[in-house]
């Protein structure tokens, strides 16, 4: 049992203090052949609280109260006195939206089957600037409950069948085993992709056999060579596991773009070490650039490569759009060599579950919304648009934000952050310091043992399916009989009380080949003269 061996941790003090004194107690009762009623009825209570710790341990449906026995219900009272206090601490800091009341506990609810409806009206200024709304028909469809999924890859020859809602790049390191192994098992049993993150795969993604998207990042961890390169034989063996579906290069993410990473030789286990391909002690680093291109037409041959070794599956790239000019030069280089990525990732530079330096996290890249936008219209207007899927993370967590992003030309949407709150996170803000209290971003066995597999799978299982519900039905309000049928003039946003803009307006759209029969739009004219694709420079 955890609290023997750990008795005199921080995490079990209230429990061996509640042994100890229920132990003093019972003897000072009885004690000096006098009986002590009062002693009696401390002893008593003391052993109580051990008996409510010991419960605690053994219960597999609270995180922290399984790593945290007794002084973990301290959290849910105050919760009970003070409601307003998790939106105090859980507010979205960039956006003002409080997260806990739309996000966070609308997954809880959902994970949990809990019912998530509630009375009284919006509780959104509906008449301030930045609000945004669907647009409902006065003629609604039937509900649609087929399983909604994309193909990609259709000329490949592996294509893959994906759901739209699948699960975002985060690696075993920054997760606990039993999260990964948590959120494939729900992956499996609801039918969606789990993205691996760029720390390589894991046993524990392979252990309970869902589908896989395997992505790799400028490290090439579990396909580098001994300097760091990248290793065409190792990814070929990795990549032909049926497990993995697809095959995803990082060029950049959302919380950090253009940033590397380094995981210190102190905190590089042999399991990392092999799992990663890395040596013991020595430091992981993830460079900001990688070594395996260096030019928009090398990246297309990079990619597919990828798609060759691993056997004829989809393959494509994630990035955080930065410089306009330099994506339109990776689309000037499908355009000389014929050849294109399967599918485009779009991350949003509001993205990112993992810790990141703060300037980095607020104010470098482009929001996802604007970044998903201009990578469809760009892809449009060269006329490539119906060979290259898309997707889109950052900040995904509702049914309303898939619409959102359906609406401004996602395929399919991704999300991290919402899975996370499915197996518990209470967003203690503890993910770099490896003290998660709920066991989901830790490498502390005894902490990652109170993330109970079988339970959080389930409520993996059921924050999808239940979101994919609710998006039914908001596609049937809105007169449409799939969600990918959603377009801009579905929404509009308040630009100022007394005015507002649909989509269409706020975001135009390119003609089919505009950017290659030459454009006028401002967005694109200057940074499409200016793309190279042999190059990143701008000319």
């Amino acid at each position: 049992m955890p609290f023997l061996r750990h008795a005199f941790s921080l995490r079990y003090c209230a429990m061996t203090v509640c042994a100890v004194v229920t132990v003093g107690f019972f003897a000072l009762a009885f004690g000096a052949y006098t009986f002590n009623g009062f002693f009696l009825f401390l002893a008593l209570a003391f052993a109580a609280l051990f008996a409510l710790g010991l419960r605690d341990l053994a219960q597999t449906k609270h995180a922290v109260l399984r790593t945290h026995p007794i002084v973990g219900h301290l959290r849910y009272l105050l919760e009970m006195a003070r409601p307003e206090m998790r939106q105090y601490f859980f507010e979205d800091d960039k956006t003002g939206t409080p997260f806990s009341r739309d996000k966070r506990a609308l997954v809880y609810q959902r994970a949990k089957m809990q019912l998530d409806k509630r009375p009284f009206g919006t509780e959104f200024e509906v008449y301030s600037e930045g609000f945004e709304f669907l647009r409902h028909s006065i003629a609604p469809r039937p509900l649609c409950r087929e399983p909604f999924r994309v193909k990609i890859g259709e000329s490949c020859r592996q294509p893959y069948s994906a759901s739209i809602y699948n699960i975002s790049a985060m690696s075993f390191g920054a997760l606990s085993s039993n999260a990964i192994r948590a959120l494939n098992a729900g992956a499996r049993r609801g039918g969606f992709a789990h993205d691996t993150g760029e720390g390589g795969v894991s046993p524990y993604h392979l252990e309970n056999g869902g589908d896989l998207i395997w992505e790799i990042g400028s490290g090439y961890f579990g396909c580098r060579l001994p300097g760091g390169e990248f290793s065409p034989e190792k990814f070929a063996e990795r990549a032909g596991d049926p497990r993995i579906k697809m095959v995803e290069l990082k060029i950049s993410q959302g919380a950090k773009p253009g940033h590397g990473g380094v995981l210190p030789a102190a905190k590089v286990t042999p399991e990392i070490s092999a799992i990663r391909g890395v040596p013991l002690g020595s430091d992981c680093v993830s460079p900001a650039a990688h070594s395996a291109f260096s030019t928009p037409l090398e990246l297309v041959a990079l990619i597919d490569r990828m798609r060759e070794l691993s056997g004829g599956k989809p393959a494509g790239f994630k990035l955080c759009i930065g410089r306009p000019a330099e994506f339109l030069a990776i689309v000037k280089a499908m355009l000389e060599t014929g050849s294109h990525p399967d599918f485009i990732v779009v991350d949003g530079k509001e993205g990112g579950t993992g810790a990141a330096p703060l300037e980095f996290m607020d104010h470098l890249g482009m929001p996802m919304r604007d970044g998903l936008n201009f990578v469809h219209n760009a892809l449009v207007g060269a006329g490539l648009r119906e060979k290259i899927r898309i997707g889109a993370a950052g900040k995904i967590v509702s049914a309303f934000d898939m619409a959102r992003a359906f609406a401004l030309g996602a395929d399919w949407c991704n999300a991290a952050r919402g899975f996370m709150f499915a197996l518990g996170c209470i967003q203690s803000q503890s993910c770099h310091t490896d003290r998660c209290p709920t066991g989901v971003a830790t490498q502390d066995a005894n902490l990652g043992r109170g993330l109970v597999v079988a339970d959080k799978a389930t409520r993996v299982f059921n924050f999808h399916s239940a979101t994919l519900e609710t998006l039914a039905e908001l596609t049937a309000a809105a007169g449409l009989d799939h969600p990918g049928d959603f377009r801009p003039a579905h929404f509009a946003r308040r630009i100022s009380p007394a005015e507002i803009r649909g989509f269409d307006e706020l975001y135009p759209a390119l003609a089919p080949g505009e950017l290659v029969s030459g454009t006028l739009d401002p967005r694109f004219e200057k940074a499409w003269k200016a793309a190279r694709p042999d190059s990143f420079a701008a000319a």
